[in-house]
């Protein structure tokens, strides 16, 4: 069984929005996409004093993807013009089908902006194909308590499994894609090896602590891009360390993108301008 190899380590660049600290990995310098894994942001680590602003992400639109946001410490409430709304805190996820259009708004409850505390939020925007951009859109929420967690054999690591299928049992989101999503713990010196990877892209980054695929190291704030080499991972922690671990089909369509809005061509692109500017987005999903 050979084993995936590192083909390069990509370090998350600091781009803060006002006081929000943030860090992008994706795209990078060197690294446009993993497509369908577009983009990676990830705000904090840091602490919100009582009677904060909180998060900057108010109303705004989205067509031709899906974004995955992970809650590692703090709380989001989300409202969105499908008529989906939730609070999701620490554990928690949520998993938006932007597809054929949505506005939505990501902020801090009005008990956080209040009380302040930690925070650390992660979005993931995943790419869809052609024949799904202007699939209906589609909203799920989810705490902690609502995903399971399934270990390696020897209790050690621990693997939150977000969708797809591991070790028998089912992540809780069904992805239109066949997308494997999971958030991984593993204390200091414990391994986790996944099969089956061939001809899958593979999404690894690193939010805390550090990890070696074979003799090389992956730091933490650094994406992992890997050589289609193999059909498995092992992943080996030197000290404890929070993975986000995904994989997904590869997709070789083109990509047209603009601000909030990816598609295949320009055209679509000013179609998708156009049809927010007309309110399109705004039609309740039933």
């Amino acid at each position: 069984m050979p084993f995936l190899t590192l083909k390069a380590t990509h370090r998350a660049h600091r781009d803060d929005i006002a006081d929000l600290t943030t860090r992008r990995p994706l795209p990078g310098p060197a690294i446009p996409h993993l497509n369908p894994f577009l983009f990676l942001n990830h705000h904090g680590p840091q602490v919100y004093p009582p009677h904060n602003g909180g998060l900057p992400f108010g109303p705004h639109p989205h067509r031709g993807f899906e974004t995955v946001t992970f809650v590692v410490e703090g709380s989001l409430a989300h409202s969105d013009t499908g008529g989906h709304e939730s609070v999701i805190d620490a554990g928690g996820i949520q998993w938006m089908t932007a597809g054929s259009g949505l506005i939505h708004a990501e902020l801090s409850p009005q008990s956080y902006m209040e009380q302040g505390g930690p925070l650390e939020i992660l979005q993931l925007w995943l790419n869809l194909p052609a024949r799904l951009k202007m699939t209906q859109p589609r909203y799920i929420g989810l705490q902690e308590r609502d995903i399971p967690v399934v270990s390696t054999p020897d209790g050690e690591v621990l693997v939150q499994l977000i969708a797809g299928d591991w070790q028998g049992v089912r992540g809780p989101v069904d992805s239109l894609t066949d997308t494997f999503m999971s958030v991984i713990r593993m204390p200091a010196g414990s391994r986790i090896q996944f099969d089956q990877l061939e001809g899958r892209q593979i999404f690894l980054y690193v939010v805390r602590g550090h990890v070696s695929i074979g003799e090389q190291r992956v730091s933490q704030f650094n994406l992992a891009e890997l050589n289609r080499d193999g059909d498995a991972l092992e992943l080996a922690a030197e000290e404890a360390s929070v993975l986000l671990f995904g994989h997904a089909e590869v997709l070789t369509e083109p990509i047209a993108s603009g601000g909030p809005f990816v598609m295949n061509t320009q055209q679509e692109l000013r179609e998708a301008v156009a049809d927010f500017h007309a309110g399109k987005f705004n039609v309740q999903v039933t």
